[in-house]
């Protein structure tokens, strides 16, 4: 029994061995397994960021090209739910400015055309300008309250003078800041001289005109006196005009004792004593005191690369024409 149990010792420790020896072979196959697992994750991880990437470089310049063309659209999606429609007029108001008509009156179309707009505030920081972009704002206000009624508030920031006090006199109600300027009724036509220094330089211009009144607003050449009354006479007509308007539309409110016309410019304070404006406050006050609470900014916006070249070009090229003769009127 001893020598038969001394031979089995041997084999009973070889099949021990060889046990292990496939615990381990199998423990190395999965561990193979699992790397090869984890680098294929890694692969395809790699391969997903690389196309990612990819994508990204594509779909920026879209999405930028994209954003770019809906600001000089002017489209901005919503309102959702019941808004204040906020609408700007600010910088000069002139054809080629942000505050043109053909800027604002879109801005002031989506706003009364919003089904989710209670009412709308013209939000106005400007010294004035053209008198004839003035008045198709005014107008397009007119038009658009006509097809869909709705209070309409004029808040004036810093300034709100001349042709931009003549928009804010189609509003329901007009407030301003304490320290806010306003008025400035009345028509300017300001005209570079130019005739005394091209004496000195011994340069002079010939004009041929049909009229003798056709070339009055020429800088090149000294004015006669009935060019002079002339645009006299166009400025007191236009300043009469904007005056009946303000006595048509705020004439309970304004007082017999004050010379309106002067052109004269208020404070807040001043310019609510003499009936100019309704009431003392910003456009943050209004908001604030209204049920809906919530402004949504219609603009307008300005636009993107391409219309800021333009607008540089075109402010570059008025620059220079008013250099050369302001010829138009401006209400400031």
């Amino acid at each position: 029994m001893e020598n038969k149990d001394d031979k089995s010792q041997p084999e009973l420790q070889a099949s021990n061995l060889a046990l292990l020896m496939l615990v381990e072979i199998r423990e190395q196959r999965a561990g193979f397994r699992e790397e090869r697992l984890a680098l294929e994750r890694d692969r395809k991880f790699a391969r997903r960021l690389t196309l990612t990437l990819k994508s990204l470089l594509v779909l920026m310049p879209l999405l930028f090209g994209l954003y770019f063309f809906m600001q000089m659209l002017q489209f901005k999606i919503g309102p959702f739910s019941p808004v204040i429609g906020i609408v700007h007029i600010e910088g000069e108001i002139a054809a080629t400015s942000l505050a043109s008509a053909d800027k604002i009156v879109p801005a002031l179309k989506r706003a009364f055309e919003s089904s989710n707009v209670t009412q709308i505030v013209l939000v106005i920081d400007s010294p004035g300008g053209a008198p004839v972009e003035a008045e198709r704002i005014g107008n397009a206000i007119h038009s658009f309250r006509k097809k869909h009624p709705k209070p309409v508030v004029a808040a004036i920031s810093n300034v709100g003078a001349s042709a931009a006090y003549m928009i804010a006199l189609h509003a329901d109600k007009i407030i301003a800041g304490k320290y806010s300027l306003v008025g400035s009724i009345g028509a300017i036509i300001a005209p570079w001289q130019l005739s005394r220094a091209l004496d000195r330089l011994e340069i002079s211009q010939q004009v041929y005109a049909s009229g003798h009144l056709k070339a009055f607003l020429n800088p090149f050449t000294p004015p006669s006196q009935d060019a002079q009354a002339k645009a006299q006479d166009l400025v007191d007509r236009v300043g009469r005009t904007f005056l009946r308007e303000l006595e048509e539309r705020r004439g309970r409110a304004l007082r017999q004792d004050v010379n309106y016309a002067s052109g004269e410019i208020w404070s807040g304070l001043e310019a609510k004593e003499i009936g100019l404006i309704d009431a003392i406050g910003t456009v943050d006050d209004f908001v604030d005191a209204q049920k809906e609470g919530t402004a949504f900014n219609f603009g307008p916006h300005p636009g993107g690369f391409g219309q800021m070249g333009a607008l540089v070009s075109t402010s570059l090229i008025s620059s220079l024409d008013d250099i050369i003769a302001r010829q138009r009127f401006q209400l400031r």
